[in-house]
């Protein structure tokens, strides 16, 4: 799956109407400068360090951090001043395509988050976690077999060095574990933890952990078999936003959520925002009210979709998660 992945980013236009995908920021850029000024807030909750890391993990092609910087700069400058922007990408065309949406405004860009410079930082990610690879378990019998890919077909072999299992699960029940994922969010967690700072992931999962196949493709904006073309198909998982916040809180950090994107953006103002777009330009009207409504309703992306924040302990509950249990 992550070589897979590697090699789709690197290849082809993966986001947009020619693409396979459409993601929040190219929907709406209400999106990207209510994330925007969600980090104002919670730059504000740190005391206003200057200088501060803005980091984003997968940056897509520049859109959520252009119109997040766009709203930082209208609504507090003096955020705008102290930030540095730090981009986490591999893919070299899309380092392209954000090097031409925001300019010389990237102080660095790097291949993972162990180059990122020390200091406080608020980190941003959307849909990125989804796109780390996960391992499969399937219940044979009395005990669980791990999944593999081979010959471009699944194979099982007897699972080791595995998480805790269930130990009452039907035959064929499938356990997924976000494995890269929890060892992403732990490093993570350990430096916020340390250095102080929030991180905000959107992503797509249910809030509780449990059984259930969730890899799945798209090609085209259409579903697709994730091992007939392993590299030129977008190939995903559920994000286990329960198990990430656990691992967080090991590690040190307060973890806020999971909460259904829907309420967290309606509580940044998203949809207000997208009204006075629509105001604005009643040209494009229709199609900023339908994006809106397409990102907070429960029927489009508003419950599938997650947020989860990580911040340092002492921190307040970031804008969002003020009842969401720390």
């Amino acid at each position: 799956m992550a070589r897979a992945a590697t090699a789709y980013y690197a290849g082809r236009e993966a986001i947009g109407a020619r693409g396979d995908f459409t993601t929040a920021p190219e929907m709406s850029q209400a999106f990207g400068e209510c994330l925007g000024l969600w980090a104002a807030v919670v730059w504000q909750q740190m005391g206003a360090p200057a200088p501060v890391h803005l980091v984003e993990f997968g940056p897509g092609r520049g859109t959520l951090m252009a119109d997040a910087l766009r709203g930082i700069a209208s609504a507090m400058p003096a955020f705008r001043a102290a930030l540095q922007v730090h981009l986490v990408e591999t893919s070299p065309s899309l380092r392209a395509r954000q090097a031409e949406a925001l300019g010389d405004g990237v102080a660095a860009w790097h291949d993972n988050a162990t180059t990122l410079p020390p200091g406080p930082a608020i980190i941003l990610g959307n849909e990125f976690l989804d796109a780390l690879p996960i391992r499969q378990f399937v219940r044979r019998g009395a005990g669980w077999a791990e999944r593999f890919v081979q010959d471009g077909a699944f194979m099982e072999a007897p699972a080791q060095d595995h998480p805790p299992l269930p130990v009452e699960a039907p035959e064929g029940a499938i356990q997924e574990w976000n494995q890269a994922s929890e060892s992403f969010i732990a490093t993570l967690a350990t430096r916020l933890a340390a250095q102080g700072g929030a991180a905000l992931f959107l992503d797509y999962g249910p809030a509780e952990s449990g059984l259930g196949d969730s890899l799945q493709a798209l090609s085209g904006h259409d579903a697709a078999d994730p091992l007939a073309e392993p590299g030129s198909v977008d190939i995903t998982a559920h994000v286990d936003f329960a198990a990430l916040a656990r691992v967080a809180r090991t590690a040190g950090a307060a973890a806020h959520g999971p909460v259904p994107q829907g309420l967290f953006l309606q509580s940044l103002g998203l949809v207000t925002r997208a009204a006075m777009l629509a105001r604005a330009a009643p040209h494009t009207a229709g199609m900023q009210l339908s994006a809106a409504q397409r990102l907070v309703a429960p029927e489009g992306m508003g419950r599938l979709f997650k947020a989860l924040t990580l911040c340092h302990p002492q921190l307040p509950a970031p804008p969002g998660f003020e009842v969401s249990p720390a």
